[in-house]
């Protein structure tokens, strides 16, 4: 039996990444897979991208990582550029040395990686081809597969739009493992704007009788990401700790997790 664990959109929030860290080592997970935007929005850019350094983790290139990089990128995002997130995305790219932009720079678009079992998980940040196309889980069949594109791995998995999903695609398994560290309700009002307390990810688990893919959240304290949002200097810090003050664990407040399989 082999577990791989899919983390995406960290989005710079290391508290959350730490609690994810904190599961994947009781559970004795070592095979973790990124799947791209790590740094950008959120206090601990260089932290985040630290933790997963050190632990050797493959990671695919995001659009919020490739915009730090060089704001041009976004030309192709269906999301327009805000004043406010290019002033983020200067806060980010003055705190990381000329090193660790080296090391982000070679980040690839997708990889392939060997799930054990005679198994390959084929993993990108939106689509092979892009990290800008938007892959949701009520899009229709016809649209969903013609904007991922053609695959041919067991899995395939790819992050984005923070929406925790698995979905059948021809002979593949689609999985979206939703957002470590910038979850929210997509259906809520923008008045009173709540991020999640808890952070989603998935694990792989493959043996000689199959595939099971898992769905995770883990609680963290939301009330630390506001505390440091206000202490690094980060732009426009209090709109965005506000939304981490209303931010709430839901039913379970007890820092364990919520586990769904398929």
């Amino acid at each position: 039996m082999t577990r791989t664990a899919l983390v995406s959109d960290v989005h710079g929030n290391a508290t959350a990444l730490r609690a994810v860290l904190d599961e994947l080592d009781r559970d004795g997970i070592e095979h973790v897979v990124c799947l791209g935007d790590l740094l950008y929005g959120g206090p601990q850019p260089v932290e985040c991208l630290e933790l997963v350094l050190d632990r050797r983790w493959p990671v695919v290139l995001g659009n919020a990582d490739a915009f730090v990089l060089d704001p041009a990128t976004a030309e192709g995002s269906p999301e327009p550029v805000t004043p406010q997130q290019l002033d983020v995305r200067a806060w980010a790219h003055e705190r990381l040395s000329r090193e660790q932009l080296h090391v982000v720079a070679s980040w690839p678009r997708s990889i392939e990686v060997d799930l054990g079992h005679g198994r390959r998980l084929l993993a990108f940040h939106a689509t092979p081809g892009s990290y800008h196309p938007l892959l949701l889980p009520a899009m229709a069949e016809s649209e969903f597969r013609a904007a991922l594109g053609r695959v041919d791995a067991d899995v395939c998995a790819g992050g984005h739009t923070h929406l925790q999903f698995v979905r059948r695609v021809g002979g593949s398994t689609f999985v979206n493992p939703g957002s470590v560290g910038f979850g929210y309700d997509h259906e809520q009002d923008e008045e009173g704007f709540t991020l999640d307390g808890w952070a989603s990810y998935a694990v792989l688990t493959t043996s000689s009788s199959g595939l099971r893919v898992e769905l995770r959240r883990v609680a963290f304290d939301p009330s630390t990401v506001a505390s440091a949002l206000r202490s690094v200097g980060y732009p426009h810090a209090e709109a965005r700790a506000a939304m981490w003050d209303r931010a709430g664990t839901g039913p379970r407040r007890d820092g364990g997790s919520r586990r769904q399989s398929g």
